[in-house]
Formats: structure tokens, sequence, C-alpha cells
């Protein structure tokens, strides 16, 4: 295995060129912003102090106030700053807006985006938020009790799929006629989360419509047995799911 390339991972090579922001951000809350700057570079060979300082002034956080003085927000962007100053060719976030208000999260994401612009770097973003992912994310992986079940380029994920809407007596015909992921009903009503390449003609009595990427990732987060995965993947998932059985 190997990373960026043809990089150990773990190696010191790297590790220079990977940069990580947790969940929690974890910066030292007793010294001021200034101070976060000076550590950072004295731990970092390629951090870029210039960069970092005009992050933070774009985002109007002033360098001489105490870290644990920040808001929620401005802590989870004062690590992103100090994260793109070391210019990583990778960018790894694990759940950075799982505590952030929907303002904070815009403005975070309009960081990475305007990095990703400005720099090209690769983001590997875990994230529990699912709406904030289809507007930046090209490719989805979907793990559901520690296994593979969904992976893919987001657009043709949504392609593949689409949501039927019609009478609820009548799944088990549609069913038959179709892959259904999941299947929601209510009263009278259903709405079907199918996979198929082409509903331009649903089945009679049935409304057909495009699918948001949330509403795919919950039927399949509802269907643990249900897999969308790549034709090598699959392959590979279905031989360990029969190892483990």
């Amino acid at each position: 295995m190997t990373v960026l390339g043809d990089l150990a991972p773990g190696s010191l090579d790297a590790l220079e060129r990977i940069a990580f922001v947790a969940q929690d951000a974890p910066l030292h809350q007793h010294l001021s912003v200034r101070a976060m700057l000076v550590v950072a570079r004295n731990l970092n060979r390629r951090f870029d102090t210039a960069l970092a300082e005009r992050r933070l002034d774009e985002l109007e956080i002033r360098t001489d106030h105490k870290v644990g003085k920040l808001s929620g927000g401005q802590q989870a962007q004062l690590a992103l700053a100090l994260a793109l100053a070391r210019h990583p060719d990778l960018l790894v976030l694990d759940e950075p807006l799982a505590r952030l208000d929907p303002l904070a999260r815009h403005d975070f994401m309009a960081l990475v985006l305007t990095a990703v612009t400005e720099h090209g770097l690769s983001v590997l973003f875990s994230s529990h938020v699912v709406s904030e992912l289809e507007r930046v994310a090209d490719y989805l992986i979907l793990l559901a009790h520690g296994q593979l079940q969904m992976a893919g380029e987001i657009d043709g994920l949504l392609a593949q799929h689409a949501v039927l809407n019609g009478p609820a007596d009548d799944v088990g015909r549609v069913q038959d006629q179709l892959p259904v992921v999941h299947a929601q009903v209510a009263g009278r009503r259903a709405q079907l989360l199918v996979r198929t390449s082409d509903v331009s003609q649903p089945p009679s009595g049935w409304e057909c419509g495009d699918v948001s990427l949330e509403e795919l990732v919950l039927a399949y987060l509802r269907e643990p047995s249900a897999a969308s995965l790549p034709g090598p993947i699959a392959i590979a998932a279905n031989r360990a799911g029969k190892a483990t059985r």
C-alpha cells in the first residue's frame, strides 16, 4: 500500500505532504493565536506563516486572542488554516463539521474549496453531514457496520438511482420489475428508492424523480444488505463477506 503515488504510509516524506484536521480541532487553549502560529512553524518544515496569517485576517480572527476564547467555528477555521499553511498535497478532514452551526459549516467549507481551487490539493473528507458532501465531493465511499457498502463517483451514483412515488398496495409489483433498495410506506402512499439505469418510463401509476445524495445514503444505511460497488470492489467485498460468515 502506498500514498500520494509511491510513498510509504507513515514515512516522513508522506507525513510532510499530508495535513490532518480532527473533529475536536485539538489546539492549545491557553495560547494566543499568534503563539499557535509559532508552535506550528517550529513543528513543520514547510509551514507558511504568511499564508496562515492572511487566511486568519480574511476570517477576522485576531492573532492576539487566546485560542480558548474563540468560538467553535473560529477554532475549526484556525485548525484548518494551520493545516493548509503546510502546503499539503492531501488534506484529511475527520468530522470537522460535527460541532459547527450552519454558518460556521458554510465558512469552513468555503475555505476548503478555495484551497482546492488555488493549490489543487486532494481532500479526504469523513463526515456524517451528508448535505455538505453533495456540493463539494466528487467520490463517495459509504461504510456501514465496518463494511464497505457503496463506492463510486457521486454523479454516477445519483444517475444510477431514482425515487418512485406511488400507491402502497402496488409496491410488490414494482419490486418484481425493478431492484428496490429501500421502500418507505406511509398510509396509502409509498416511496421507493430504486437502482436502475433507465426509469424514464416508470411503472403505471408511479411518478419518477431524481434522488438527492442524502436520500441515497440514508436508503443504503437503512438496508445494510444492499450494496452499490464497482465491479472489482464488489467481488472483493462478496468474498470478504463469505469468509466472515
